[in-house]
């Protein structure tokens, strides 16, 4: 119960990463508030949090609309009485080179994947400040560390984050606040099958097989792994911890 007494907001926990973390930190003791942009997803990882006799609320909110976010982090802090964690999971990826990707695509990238980190984040530090201190996680990539070939937009995006999380724990160590941020490698999740499958060339189980062959530990990551990561971050275990950069990549960077 390393959460036990605290309460947490955790953006794209309708899915994925984002609803393993919820459910993590919910058997871990807090109570948590499921933000994501499809209602119906946000309520299910509520739902089976709450028939597990954990603690949990969903809110609909849309990261890169400060109106959405500010009401979303507003009602979870009412509703719980404090705000002590904030994971920035949310995220939208995008495909291209600089001389191919889309200016839309550019734009709906950093408005989810930076702007959103920063328009959550903000809008959750009184909140984190009045509770005595805290912890921000942000989801960054190994995109954000090494050249991806066609990824253009969400290695610049990642990198954004990962420059943001370090200026943020400078701004904010001195009201109590720990900023950290994780860079996973490929996590395989349904949101992935649709790149996977274009690397098999319509074969899933031959794409996964390409994708492994970046991994040293010859495999893709799995939500969980990177929630244990978050959790991490997130307890008071990791009290000293902040203005870091958690890699969590089977080994990919290290090549």
């Amino acid at each position: 119960m390393r959460l036990a007494g605290k309460s947490a907001l955790i953006t794209g926990a309708g899915s994925g990463i984002g609803r393993a973390t919820a459910e993590l930190f919910a058997q871990e003791g807090a109570s948590v508030a499921i933000v994501d942009l499809d209602p119906r997803s946000a309520e299910t990882t509520a739902a089976s949090i709450r028939s597990r006799g954990g603690t949990a609320l969903a809110f609909e909110a849309d990261v890169s609309s400060a109106e959405q976010t500010a009401g979303a982090v507003d009602s979870a802090a009412r509703e719980f009485g404090r705000l002590d964690i904030v994971y920035n999971n949310a995220g939208v990826g995008s495909t291209g080179s600089v001389a191919t990707a889309t200016q839309e695509n550019w734009d709906l990238c950093f408005d989810v994947n930076v702007k959103g980190t920063f328009l959550v984040s903000r809008a959750a530090i009184p909140h984190l400040e009045a509770a005595g201190g805290g912890s921000i996680v942000n989801q960054a990539s190994v995109a954000a560390l090494v050249g991806i070939e066609g990824f253009a937009a969400y290695c610049a995006a990642k990198g954004a984050v990962v420059s943001l999380t370090r200026s943020m724990a400078v701004d904010l160590a001195p009201s109590g606040i720990r900023v950290n941020a994780i860079c996973p490698g490929t996590v395989y999740t349904p949101l992935m099958e649709p790149l996977m499958l274009e690397r098999g060339e319509g074969d899933l189980e031959l794409g996964l097989a390409r994708t492994a062959t970046k991994y040293p530990i010859g495999r893709l990551g799995n939500p969980s792994e990177i929630a244990r990561a978050a959790l991490f971050l997130a307890s008071d275990e990791a009290g000293f911890v902040t203005g870091s950069i958690f890699t969590v990549d089977g080994g990919m960077t290290a090549q």
